[in-house]
Formats: C-alpha cells, structure tokens, sequence
C-alpha cells in the first residue's frame, strides 16, 4: 500500500457512518440509519451537526422507519434541535418522515430489497434513492460511498469529492486506479478518508508530508 494511503487510512480513515456510531451492516436498521445520516448530511451544514442530530434522532426513538414515522413532527424537530440542527429542522423533519414511510410501503421497511428492485445497477439505484425526499445527487453520494462496505455491487464508488481528495494527496483520480490502491474491504474507509482530505487541506498537508 502506498505510503500516502497508509497514512491517510490511519489518520482518518473512518467511514462517517462509524463516526456517528452506525455500525455498517447489511441490515435493515443499520442500512436505514444510514439513509437518514446522508439526508442530513445533504444540507449545508457541518457533519459534525448532521451527526449529532441523527444521534438524538435515533436516541429518540427514530432509529428504524416504524420508529421514525411514530416520532410526531414535533419530537422530530426537537431532537434536531438538541443535535443543533436548526436551519433546516422544520423542513428536514417533515422528509424524514416522509422517507420513513416510504421506506414501509416501498420495501416493507428493509433497504435490502432496493438492490434486489434496482438489480444492482448503481444508475437505477440511484434513481431509487432520488424518490427519497431530501435526498439528492449529493445525498446518493454520501450514502453509496458508505455502503460499498455492506454491498459490494457498488464497489468502487467514488464521487467528485473522493476524486478531488485523490487529487490534492497526488493519488490517481481513475476510480479503477484508486480502487486498487486499497483492498476492496477497505473502499468504504478510503472513501471517506479522500472526502476528509477534501474538505480539509490541513490534514491533506499533514498526509502528505
């Protein structure tokens, strides 16, 4: 493994979803929490808040898509409060809600059946996750990034900022090239590592001198 990689999985080479706790399991709450993480995510606002929020969120009780869609609207703008996510908390609750009953009536509340209705073709699958309120281009991002750990039909998955990430370390921008930097298990981490050196010159400086 290169050196920069090395490094670069060592000092930030843990997934968001790891962050804010999610244990990253092909499994409906796990995969739902996921979900939710990458609509929170989507907003202008820091992932640092956006985790916070899906913490107090699943604290409350909204930590599956039956969970969430017993949450009244209220519950659910309080708990992004508590997670300081107030720009967006009223419209923001009101599509989690949304997106937990689709969820339901869609795929009988487990996201391991859309694989199965996209048949794994990261296009459609895509398409699939647009019908989720809040969830857009940046959104899709965020969430396939993260489940190429637990679905490998996704492997490699690497978006703009991935790329850009790649780019500022001197890595290959190829998504084939950098898939081969790292062992397919470690996609998912590197992924995220690559956002982090994106978004954070400081730590792409610190990577690679």
């Amino acid at each position: 493994m290169d050196a920069v990689v090395k490094k670069l999985l060592h000092e930030a080479g843990e997934t968001y979803a790891e962050e804010a706790g999610i244990p990253l399991k092909d499994q409906p709450a796990a995969l739902w929490k996921l979900l939710v993480l990458a609509n929170l995510m989507s907003a202008r606002i820091s992932a640092d808040i956006a985790m916070a929020a899906a913490h107090e969120l699943f604290d409350a009780g909204g930590g599956t898509p039956r969970g969430m869609a017993k949450l009244s609207w209220q519950e659910r703008v309080d708990a992004l409060g508590r997670g300081h996510y107030v720009r967006y908390d009223e419209s923001t609750a009101t599509r989690l809600g949304e997106m937990a009953e689709l969820v339901q009536d869609k795929y009988g509340g487990d996201l391991r059946r859309l694989p199965v209705t996209a048949e794994r073709d990261i296009d459609r699958a895509a398409e699939l996750l647009k019908e989720f309120k809040g969830i857009g281009p940046t959104g899709v991002d965020i969430f396939c990034r993260e489940a190429q750990s637990v679905w490998p039909w996704l492997r490699p998955y690497f978006d703009g900022q991935t790329r850009k990430g790649a780019q500022r370390l001197g890595l290959p921008a190829d998504p084939e090239r950098l898939a081969g930097e790292v062992p397919d298990k470690e996609l998912g981490r590197f992924a995220a590592a690559l956002v982090r050196a994106a978004r954070d010159k400081k730590l792409a400086d610190s990577v690679k001198s």
